[in-house]
């Protein structure tokens, strides 16, 4: 009856996001100081309107993450190659299964090359079939060239904050999308902002209100990158490929290299994407692409109980986070942007089995998904959403300490004293991730590699204080309850930068988390005062929010099963079903 009544609630996630894909849209995803500049770009307040600017009010709400039930399952839509076209050296070869054919479906060009004759042809819908195909790319000359233009508003870590800061940026009267060319940006909507002169309104507008990182990524087209293949001695070119076989298993070589390559579920199709080239997407049922996930993101020698928990928060995640790629028309990343997929490459039969066993089940807090964000290693403490990112908390991601013993009390001994802080990183025993590589770690670096670290970040991001020669010192300046990092003062020989939560993981490449504390290295041959880099002296990897994969590891190995290891890292929330075979409220 308990589930009745909460499937007649729900809706669905998925349809309210595909409708909503021109609007805006973490796994491993600012307070303003003043008297430091901050590297971080989003505004830090919806003050008031951009005076000036043409812009069309379209206030269109994130899509609800609320529960759907649904008739059939779910299809993903996931990125298996983003980037196809970067190179002219890229390749992609897809082959059919033994005794299977690939069937391909695209746009014919309006001419096609055949190697006796050269005919010219209506464009039309082709239909041809193969045992396997190679893709390659050439560059074709524009008749004409094309302006390509774009107002980048702000840089970013991570989607999570990028999402926040597309949220700031609407406050003010900007419609904006999410894009990610290599790092997550926001940008102004093109469809909005369409001509040169808006473009430029906004941007000097932006400026005016101290958003000096705000820029026009802005350059000029004489070739764009087109894809073609070869079929019975016909060349052919479409900007978008619809594979399928008859068995829904199509195998994936990417490059000259690669010998074996990954096969793929379902169908796949080749499209453009937001940068000028084009990305594979494995269009694959939900269940399977956990078969892809699970294992690459947990690992086989685990306890089954944390396998059976990774694959509900896996599901999860998964239907929570269809809007990331919306500015591209695809949902799902491959990579940890999202969640490790591999296809059907490696699978596991433990994976295979809790796959099965928990078929449906994802969590829930007050019949909604959750926001279910984890990483591999917390260091002995999780982290809230504010902690790592800019944007609302959330009532079941809190911070905790990751041990199923009473080894430490945040709220009698708060890790944001830097005293307290020091004395539980360098504690060993009794957490659930004791004795694992990355539960404690000491990684030093130079001066100079820091300098190094930093002016590639900023540079990168466009700031103004990017030009410095060196870095005199580095200071943790503000430690959140559960000891994540929120600001780090930087002073150079030009001037003092501010670095705020996930950031300082992009501006240096020693720590593996922001848990840690800095030790400073002194060149006792120059003076005891001679400073000559720092260790960074801490634990976990990624951005320790939500479950921990080595913590699950080690309460499985306790005993715990999974629904208890799930309210231990998510508490206050629910296992749901998420509604197969019902109808849409």
């Amino acid at each position: 009856m308990e589930r009745n009544i909460f499937k007649s609630k729900v809706k669905s996630q998925k349809s309210k996001i595909r409708s909503q894909e021109s609007g805006v849209m973490s796994h491993e995803p600012r307070a303003r100081s003043n008297s430091s500049p901050s590297a971080s770009s989003a505004p830090s307040a919806p003050s008031a309107l951009f005076c000036g600017v043409l812009t069309i009010a379209c206030w269109m709400g994130l899509a609800s993450a609320t529960l759907a039930a649904r008739g059939e399952e779910t299809q993903l839509k996931v990125g298996v190659v983003q980037r196809f076209g970067d190179e002219l050296t890229d390749e992609l070869t897809l082959q059919a299964t033994p005794g299977d054919r690939l069937q391909l479906k695209f746009n014919s060009p309006t001419q096609t090359q055949n190697q006796t004759q050269n005919q010219t042809v209506r464009p039309q819908e082709t239909q041809l079939s193969a045992s396997n195909v190679k893709l390659v790319v050439q560059m074709q000359t524009l008749v004409t060239p094309v302006l390509q233009e774009r107002v980048v508003l702000s840089t970013h870590r991570s989607f999570e904050t990028a999402e926040d800061a597309a949220k700031q940026w609407r406050a003010l009267g900007i419609e904006t999308e999410i894009a990610q060319p290599e790092q997550w940006q926001v940008w102004a909507k093109r469809q909005v902002y369409n001509t040169p002169f808006l473009r430029r309104m906004l941007l000097s507008s932006v400026q005016l209100q101290g958003k000096k990182t705000a820029h026009l990524d802005s350059r000029i087209l004489q070739q764009v990158p087109i894809v073609s293949w070869e079929i019975n001695g016909n060349r052919y070119s479409s900007d978008r490929l619809e594979v399928s076989t008859n068995k829904n298993l199509i195998q994936v070589r990417q490059g000259k290299e690669d010998k074996y390559g990954i096969p793929f579920a379902g169908k796949l199709q080749l499209q453009p994407n937001a940068y000028g080239t084009y990305t594979l997407v494995n269009d694959v049922p939900l269940e399977t692409y956990l078969r892809g996930v699970v294992p690459h993101e947990i690992g086989r020698n685990v306890s089954y109980a944390a396998i059976e928990a990774q694959t509900i928060i896996a599901r999860t995640y998964a239907l929570r986070n269809l809007r990331r790629f919306a500015i591209d028309g695809y949902e799902l990343s491959a990579d940890t942007h999202c969640q490790v997929y591999v296809g059907l490459k490696d699978t596991d039969p433990n994976a295979d089995r809790a796959i099965l066993a928990t078929r449906n089940k994802v969590l829930t807090y007050n019949n909604e998904l959750v926001d279910a964000l984890y990483s591999s290693t917390t260091g002995g403490v999780t982290a809230v959403f504010s902690d790592v990112w800019n944007g609302a908390d959330k009532p079941y991601l809190k911070s905790l300490v990751d041990s199923a013993y009473s080894v430490w009390n945040l709220s009698r001994q708060s890790l944001a004293d830097e005293n307290n802080f020091q004395r539980f990183i360098n504690m060993q025993r009794g957490f659930n991730e004791a004795g694992t590589r990355l539960f404690r770690w000491r990684r030093e670096s130079s001066i100079e590699q820091l300098t190094q670290d930093l002016q590639k970040f900023l540079t990168k991001n466009r700031s103004p204080l990017a030009n410095f020669s060196r870095i005199q010192q580095i200071q943790v300046t503000q430690r959140s309850p559960g000891g994540r990092i929120l600001k780090l003062a930087v002073q150079t020989d030009r001037s003092n930068i501010l670095l705020e939560k996930d950031e300082i993981r992009s501006a240096f490449s020693s720590p593996r988390s922001t848990l840690f504390y800095l030790e400073p290295l002194y060149d006792q041959t120059k003076g005891e005062n001679a400073l000559q880099g720092y260790a960074f002296v801490g634990g976990g990897l990624g951005h320790g929010v939500g479950l921990s994969q080595t913590g699950a590891s080690g309460l499985a190995k306790q005993g715990w099963k999974s629904d208890r290891i799930l309210n231990f890292y998510y508490p206050g929330t629910q296992i749901r079903e998420w509604g197969v075979g019902s109808r849409e409220s």
